[in-house]
């Protein structure tokens, strides 16, 4: 007689998935966060002296916003796939976390990154514009952070 293969556990999965989300969101969205909050500083910096070395670096503080950008779509992608698991995709915490998420995807890819490339490029741009998008970029994820750790309107055991 055959043995019946062993299904896995959800809960076992959830946690699996859960923890490569929350690696995903401290790898990916750490550094955009902190190097998009340095490059309005090292924008005033960088026209105020018009050197080399500080236009390198913000050419490096804009590469790593965009690459980590590319990145921290993990962070969704296993955060769907818990929810998925844990059975929650239509709980209030979970689409006050996927709106905020999504605006602030938005905010990054039509107003911080297009604003660091128009410095790159030499088009005249307030960096305290820049400032002020890329504070509403990391508001909005100080927000998700938030709504993940309370769950408003979630019986789930915090």
């Amino acid at each position: 007689m055959g043995t019946t293969p062993k299904r896995e556990d959800p809960r076992a999965v959830a946690k699996i998935l859960l923890t490569i989300h929350i690696i995903a969101v401290i790898i990916a969205i750490g550094p955009v966060a902190v190097a998009a909050s340095m490059f309005p500083p090292a924008a005033r910096k960088a026209l105020a002296s018009g050197n080399d070395a500080d236009k390198a670096t913000l050419r490096l503080l804009n590469r790593i916003c965009k690459v980590y950008a590319l990145v921290s779509i993990a962070v969704p992608v296993f955060g769907f796939a818990t929810a998925g698991i844990m059975g929650v995709t239509g709980n209030l915490w979970i689409i006050i976390s996927i709106v905020l998420t999504g605006i602030a995807a938005l905010v990054l890819g039509l107003l911080v990154l297009p604003y660091q490339q128009r410095v790159l490029d030499g088009t005249p741009t307030p960096p305290a514009q820049l400032a002020m998008y890329t504070g509403v970029f990391n508001l909005l994820w100080a927000a998700v952070t938030v709504v993940m750790i309370f769950r408003p309107g979630s019986s789930l055991n915090g």
